[in-house]
């Protein structure tokens, strides 16, 4: 099997890195950093999104396994005391894949650019840079809401504990093949008025976001960030293509959550 891995950059996730590399060459494993099966990240959920992103156009042929430096993290689920157990596991244990959705997301232009279309594991987010954005909420298209305030928030389920949390938005359990919309700050008065609430789609509605005013834009994708002198839309849906995590042991959900969130 082909394998890479990557570090978050830190002297404890580099000297982790090397360390793991050494033991699966060891073990006979082919060490393949542009077309690996496997992507072994060291550091936390940031790296693993990072990875993610590197090898986005492999999604099919990858499956991704995080080993957390830090915090405990929601994509990273191994630590290092673990190392040794993980890399026996690799070399030796048939594993599970296990398969989460992703966002698609379309950004159109005006006049004759091209489109762009991103992939995101988290978040797809949309504000403008200066003042209160105006845009018509498409869904399946039918005009929903005319949105007035600073942003609106697009996520996955497994996103769904990110940005989203912190905006009021629903947990979803990353089973779940669904988009939520997440409002930023809505101006809501007697003539202003949005839904107030989060929505959560299904696979096959798509969410279509029509800026109306006159201002720059700032789209965020995870954690890359790119501004747009005027767009035309921003199209969003469940994408065809899913990330795939390897498992080598139960990884229950809901205790993670409670463990990051309420545990005492």
């Amino acid at each position: 099997m082909k394998f890479t891995v990557t570090s978050r950059g830190d002297d404890v996730s580099n000297t982790l890195q090397q360390r793991i590399k050494r033991y699966l060459l060891d073990f006979g494993l082919t060490y393949d950093e542009q077309a690996p099966e496997m992507v072994i990240t060291v550091g936390g959920d940031g790296t693993l999104l990072q990875a993610f992103h590197d090898y986005s156009d492999r999604l099919e042929n990858t499956a991704f396994v995080g080993i957390h430096t830090g915090h405990l993290g929601f994509y990273a689920d191994w630590v290092p005391d673990e190392v040794e157990k993980l890399v026996i596991h690799i070399a030796k244990t048939p594993y599970q894949i296990v398969e989460y959705p992703l966002l698609e997301v379309i950004v159109r232009h005006e006049g004759d650019l091209k489109a762009e279309r991103h992939l995101a594991l988290n978040e797809c987010t949309i504000k403008s840079i200066e003042g209160s954005l105006v845009s018509t909420v498409e869904i399946k298209g039918d005009t929903f809401e005319v949105f007035r305030g600073d942003g609106l928030c697009i996520s996955t389920p497994s996103g769904s504990t990110a940005y989203n949390k912190a905006l009021g938005g629903a947990i979803l359990h990353p089973s779940l093949a669904s988009i939520q919309i997440a409002e930023m700050a809505s101006i809501n008065n007697r003539v202003y008025r949005t839904i107030g609430s989060p929505l959560v789609l299904p696979q096959h509605h798509t969410c279509l976001l029509k800026p109306l005013n006159d201002v720059d834009i700032q789209v965020t994708i995870d954690h890359y960030s790119f501004k747009y002198q005027r767009i035309k839309s921003l199209q969003c849906r469940v994408a065809e293509e899913k990330v795939r995590f390897a498992r080598f042991r139960p990884f229950p959900f809901w205790k993670r959550v409670k463990e990051s969130f309420i545990r005492e």
